[in-house]
């Protein structure tokens, strides 16, 4: 399990970690003095190997043992979300944040039956940020996904051109699929970092509209298949395809 901390919470030679890991750490995972940890710094992804040397109500002290930095996957995938009902956006940003997603960009579309503004907004964002660092831990991530404030169809077009390619994921295409636009980008692609958008729509599908939208700004539609998958399925799916095929996940 990796935990992460701040660059300010790291002095000289050691690391103090705080918060809700010292609890975790302490009586849930009941390590002691001179037990090792992995930690890494959020500012720059740098690993740290740490031997616990003191234990406070608030505070666990541990000394550097070594350093190292992982490379990050070259593929970079953003999800643009439309908000679902429930508690499926905490499944989603779990499970991608283990493929290693690098953002989930919650957007409000117009069949999207939640609808979040304010306080309300801030705090369900604070906690799937939360969720995402949770899992970024158990995953022994290096990086932790970030989870955006609320984006509209209009925000989605206005930063197309940010990526190499943005797919949306549409029923009732059928000419283009996922596979073709795949082995498009292995065409053209060299050894330099993808950066992919993707853009699902919430449980009753994305409009028609917005779809003609996004094409207009040069984003891409794809069709999966003959099946129609969830909308909590379809960015773990695409996600995983995408990591076995152009990222990290295979080895």
């Amino acid at each position: 399990m990796n935990f992460f901390v701040n660059d300010n919470q790291i002095i000289d030679e050691e690391i103090y970690i705080k918060g809700m890991d010292v609890n975790h750490i302490k009586n849930v995972l009941r390590y002691k003095e001179n037990d090792e940890l992995n930690v890494v710094c959020k500012s720059n992804n740098i690993n740290y190997k740490a031997k616990i040397e003191e234990f406070s109500e608030e505070t666990i002290k541990c000394r550097i043992l070594s350093k190292y930095k992982l490379e990050n996957c070259r593929l970079n995938i953003d999800i643009y979300q439309g908000l679902p009902k429930s508690d499926k956006m905490e499944l989603i940003i779990q499970k991608c944040s283990e493929l290693g997603v690098s953002k989930i960009i919650p957007t409000n579309m117009k069949r999207c039956v939640v609808k979040l503004s304010g306080k309300d907004e801030k705090k369900k964002i604070d906690r799937w940020n939360v969720i995402a660092e949770v899992a970024a831990k158990q995953s022994l991530r290096n990086d932790i996904l970030q989870v955006t404030n609320i984006f509209d169809i209009k925000n989605v077009c206005e930063n197309i051109d940010k990526y190499d390619i943005v797919l949306v994921a549409y029923e009732k295409e059928k000419q283009n699929s996922l596979k073709k636009e795949i082995e498009n980008i292995k065409k053209i692609n060299t050894n330099e970092d993808i950066k992919i958008g993707i853009v699902i729509g919430p449980e009753g599908g994305i409009e028609e509209q917005e779809v003609m939208d996004l094409i207009k700004c040069k984003a891409k539609s794809i069709g999966l298949g003959n099946r129609i998958l969830r909308t909590e399925t379809a960015p773990i799916v695409i996600s995983s395809i995408l990591m076995y095929e152009l990222g990290d996940i295979g080895g």
